[in-house]
């Protein structure tokens, strides 16, 4: 998908603002148990369509409302992640200034994770 300059530019602003992870940072983690809270930004039907083990789902119009359900204090280490890393950054910066220090966004997202061939799976 094209996207804007001007959206793009909000992107890298954020980015700029946060800490990423890359997707085979979060596949190790998840094959050593060691996975903070992981989290899909994404819209409900794509979550359904398939999401990361043990991924829970706030899509990124309501994660701000609902944050505190899947991370309940503020310095718990959370991972982000999306379609393509600009949402999940966009939600990360967010939570960082409702003052979540340990949120990073998974750069890549979801076609990252594809590409580089870990599991998907559905409920």
């Amino acid at each position: 998908m094209q996207h804007s300059n001007e959206f793009m530019q909000l992107c890298d602003e954020a980015r700029a603002q946060i800490e990423e992870v890359s997707v085979d940072e979060v596949a190790q983690m998840l094959d050593n148990n060691e996975l903070p809270v992981l989290i899909d930004v994404r819209e409900t039907a794509e979550f359904v369509a398939g999401h990361i083990p043990q991924a829970k789902h706030l899509s990124r119009g309501i994660i701000e409302i609902h944050v505190h359900k899947l991370i309940p204090t503020k310095d718990t280490p959370a991972i982000l992640y999306c379609g393509g890393g600009n949402r999940s950054a966009l939600s990360a910066a967010n939570l960082k200034k409702m003052g979540y220090n340990h949120v990073k966004s998974m750069a890549g997202g979801v076609r990252g994770w594809h590409a580089a061939g870990y599991e998907f799976v559905k409920d």
